[in-house]
């Protein structure tokens, strides 16, 4: 009975000799499953019980998609300004330095150049740690000069999306980005130049209306919350019930919205393999 009640009496222990669990050792998944964080970084952050694919940055990404993890940062010291000197709970300008402070980030997307399977590419891929993914003027002008890139030295473009849509505190700056990356990407198919666009969870508001969906091959995460307006938004929009699954890459490509969906696992390859299709070379 010893070992389920305690027979000594004023049995103390130094705060700083108390031995906690660290944090971060394991991941509990929506669906309640739990894995060790070591596992789940070797699973490339992808449950393994329920396949629920956790959200990751464009560090993650690199990781997967360049070999080796070697690849140049285009503009990697690119940073937002606050030319409407917007304040809502706090200014802009904070908010910012907070989100550098707290991400080790720039700005909520960053372009690599790369060989991926041996081929060079150009990926840009958003992080939505830095405000919420959201899409400002220096994301536009990333994304921009990422394609003019892919332009000048006829490279294939990757863009990963991962976004809550505009940044609201540059306004009518932040809307001017759907049409300048929309452009830009016209330029690229003129220059019949592959773009293959990767949807992640969450993709929704002005991303979905631009670069998001204008991809050669659209193509998503399992599971990715992928729209214009969020769930909620439309139901009290419409006064409707959504269909179950709405707004999912699932319930997407079912629709027409998509033109595959691939795991963590299969996407260097399958996204290799969508650009020597679209190029007419051998398959890698």
């Amino acid at each position: 009975m010893a070992w389920f009640k305690r027979t000594e009496k004023g049995i103390t222990t130094a705060t700083e000799d108390k031995k906690d669990v660290p944090k971060g050792l394991w991941y509990k998944s929506p669906t309640g499953k739990i894995i060790d964080a070591d596992e789940l970084a070797r699973n490339l952050y992808v449950s393994p019980e329920d396949d629920f694919h956790v959200r990751i940055g464009s560090k993650e990404y690199f990781e997967i998609l360049f070999d080796n993890n070697e690849f140049k940062e285009l503009d990697a010291k690119m940073t937002s300004k606050d030319p409407l000197h917007f304040v809502d709970t706090k200014k802009y300008s904070d908010r910012l330095k907070d989100a550098q402070e707290k991400t080790k980030l720039k700005d909520a997307v960053r372009t690599g150049v790369g060989l991926s399977k041996g081929k060079e590419v150009v990926i840009c891929c958003m992080d939505f740690a830095f405000i919420g993914g959201s899409m400002g003027a220096v994301v536009g002008e990333k994304i921009a000069r990422g394609i003019d890139y892919s332009i000048k030295n006829k490279v294939p473009f990757v863009m990963i999306s991962k976004s809550g849509g505009a940044r609201m505190m540059e306004a009518a700056y932040s809307l001017m980005q759907l049409a300048k990356t929309s452009a830009k990407l016209a330029q690229l198919a003129e220059a019949k130049i592959p773009y293959i666009s990767l949807s992640t969870d969450p993709t929704t508001g002005g991303t979905t209306a631009s670069y998001a969906m204008l991809g050669d091959i659209n193509i998503a995460e399992p599971g990715a919350l992928i729209g214009f307006a969020g769930p909620r938004v439309v139901k009290d929009t419409t006064g409707k019930d959504l269909p179950e699954g709405f707004q999912t890459s699932e319930f997407l490509l079912e629709h027409g919205f998509l033109d595959f969906i691939t795991p963590r696992k299969e996407l260097k390859d399958k996204i290799n393999l969508f650009i020597d299709l679209i190029e007419n070379n051998e398959i890698r």
